[in-house]
């Protein structure tokens, strides 16, 4: 009796260790040459670094895909967990299983396959659409970054109260907070006319829609921005809000309070705006130092691994 009990416990353990064995070796393998690789060397790097274009697109991709993982995980283990429920205790109580039994576990392993299915599919189609606004950002923030050339200061993905400005460029001409917008054109035949948007002064046209929530977006921004540096700074600053569509041929049939470019034209067009409104050489200094404070604000990848513990 007791060598047929031993027997069972020897299995139960094996197929224990058959269901998490290899993703606990994993985790702990990454874990020890983690902390390895930390304790051996630290990085040069001691301050925190500015915001990159489409920073927090970034950051929201990156968790995406730790959750993707997971959840990826988990799609596979629930039905392996279930095999070995009823194997293990098959083997305890060596009596076959009640139907419904089956029925309850067959169900339960069905809805959590139909959940996770259905939020991979959901983060999928989120993920495609932060990729899409990712590239946009870095496609303007590179346009952006030409004007520094000639004097300008850029700076990207500046946080608010619970939004972000994408892109601010500060120069004597005027201060300009940019919100990039990544659109998607139609997949046909249509030429020059499915690259085209047309800006009336109060909407844009595309090929398939019109709206102007970037717009007013791009207006609210502004007027944020402009509230935030005049209590920084102790002076009234006015900011000029602009819309990007990079990738887009921006045809103006109008004018309104919002200026929309297309990624190409802001690096010869933007600084040409005639109704911003221009700062002195001090206003300049005084505004970039504000914003530059509050877009450092990025810790380095790689930290001492002291900085991983809890409450720091």
């Amino acid at each position: 009796m007791m060598a047929v009990f031993g027997a069972q416990v020897l299995a139960v353990l094996l197929v224990l260790v058959m269901v998490l064995g290899p993703a606990l070796v994993v985790v702990w393998f990454i874990l020890r040459q983690r902390r390895r690789d930390r304790q051996a060397r630290k990085s040069p790097l001691t301050g925190k670094l500015l915001r990159t274009p489409g920073h927090t697109l970034r950051a929201q991709l990156e968790e995406a895909r730790s959750d993707l993982g997971f959840d990826l995980m988990s799609l596979m283990i629930a039905p392996a967990f279930a095999l070995a429920f009823l194997y293990v205790t098959n083997l305890v109580t060596d009596r076959a299983h009640p139907v419904a039994l089956l029925a309850v576990l067959l169900g339960l392993v069905a809805v959590v396959c139909v959940y996770q299915a259905r939020k991979l599919l959901r983060s999928s189609i989120q993920m495609d659409q932060w990729r899409l606004g990712l590239d946009a950002e870095m496609a303007v923030g590179q346009e952006l970054d030409q004007l520094l050339r000639h004097g300008a200061a850029v700076f990207h993905d500046l946080a608010g109260e619970k939004f972000n400005i994408d892109h601010v460029v500060i120069a004597r001409q005027g201060v300009f907070a940019v919100e990039t917008k990544g659109y998607r054109k139609p997949n046909r035949d249509g030429g020059a006319t499915d690259a085209r948007v047309i800006y009336d002064g109060e909407v844009l046209k595309f090929p398939e829609w019109s709206g102007a929530g970037a717009l007013r977006q791009a207006a609210r921004n502004a007027h944020w921005l402009s509230e935030w540096l005049t209590g920084a700074t102790g002076e009234g600053i006015d900011v000029t809000p602009v819309v990007a569509l990079p990738g887009w041929f921006v045809e103006h049939k109008g004018r309104g309070p919002v200026f929309v470019f297309s990624g190409a034209q802001l690096k010869d067009h933007l600084l040409k705006v005639r109704d911003a409104k221009p700062l002195s050489a001090e206003q300049v200094q005084r505004v970039t130092r504000q914003v530059e404070q509050r877009c450092r604000d990025v810790n380095p990848y790689y930290r001492p691994i002291e900085d991983d513990a809890p409450g720091r």
